[in-house]
């Protein structure tokens, strides 16, 4: 997969976060299917190819591996994406909160807490 362009002018744009929930299930799936290669002829050395045959072994170890390591790094590319919400989820996120006074009190209070967050790591650094 070629590396994403570095672009640090005007024009750009994070990737989205099914960007990179796609992006973290095909490096799982390509992590998934070596681990599933080197597990999978280790078994067939040891333990023989069985009943199903060499090629039918080997697959199934292959493509086990990468749908559980594909599953797994999309599902922790998009929890640990740090990057802030887009322009369109921050307007939607304002026009609910205007709409529920409920909401906006959460809204609020959790921009309290992150700005509290943010001057303990500023006291914690200095």
């Amino acid at each position: 997969m070629p590396p994403v362009p570095q672009n640090h002018g005007h024009g750009f744009e994070p990737p989205s976060i099914w960007q990179k929930m796609k992006m973290g299930a095909l490096m799982g799936g390509g992590v998934g299917l070596t681990i599933g290669f080197i597990f999978g002829s280790w078994s067939i050395i040891r333990h023989g190819a069985g009943p199903r045959g060499l090629m039918a072994t080997l697959s199934q170890y292959m493509l086990s591996s990468a749908a559980t390591f594909s599953f797994f790094l999309s599902i922790g590319s998009v929890i640990r994406s740090d990057s802030p919400l887009s322009i369109q989820m921050q307007a939607m996120q304002h026009q609910l909160a205007a709409s529920n006074p409920h909401i906006r009190s959460k809204l609020v209070s959790a921009q309290i807490i992150r700005a509290r967050w943010q001057q303990e790591k500023y006291h914690a650094e200095n």
